[in-house]
């Protein structure tokens, strides 16, 4: 069975919200989201729309001090994970990363090739690039399931 993709192009912020809607639509079982991207390229600002569309009630910030956020949706609990300050793998064990993936809530990791070695076995990674001359988001958004790559 294939997996599925999902391409999208995001011009301007107010594209975000229908391109979360769309991200969370196409992988309707999925909980962990890990986003590749360079530094300002809008990680933090499309976890917000994902957050928006799971109806988030509290201000969704960016976690880089934390490390974790925590927020209430209907759906459940949704993690959010800056991993940018974190030095090896070790240290998101520290504080708990590996429980976060399995309990079968939302996690929304950035930066997450900091610590590839404990993501799950499956989960949905998302790449966003930019371009330099016009600003424009590429995001594109895949299943990874390691157990196939075997």
């Amino acid at each position: 069975m294939e997996e599925a993709i999902l391409s999208l192009t995001a011009s301007t912020p107010e594209d975000l919200p229908p391109a979360a809607t769309l991200l969370l639509e196409r992988f309707p079982e999925e909980r962990v989201f890990a986003f590749f991207a360079p530094m300002g390229a809008g990680k933090t600002t499309f976890v917000k729309a994902l957050c928006q569309y799971l109806q988030v009630k509290e201000r969704v910030t960016s976690p880089t001090f934390a490390l974790v956020n925590e927020y209430a949706s209907p759906r459940g609990a949704v993690y959010h994970f800056d991993f940018y300050r974190i030095k090896d793998k070790e240290e998101a064990y520290d504080i708990g990363t590996d429980e976060y993936l399995e309990s079968g809530d939302y996690c929304f990791l950035e930066w997450p090739q900091v610590v590839r070695g404990i993501l799950p076995s499956r989960y949905v990674r998302v790449d966003i690039s930019v371009a330099p001359e016009t600003g424009t988001r590429q995001i594109t958004a895949r299943v990874v399931n390691q157990h196939q790559a075997r």
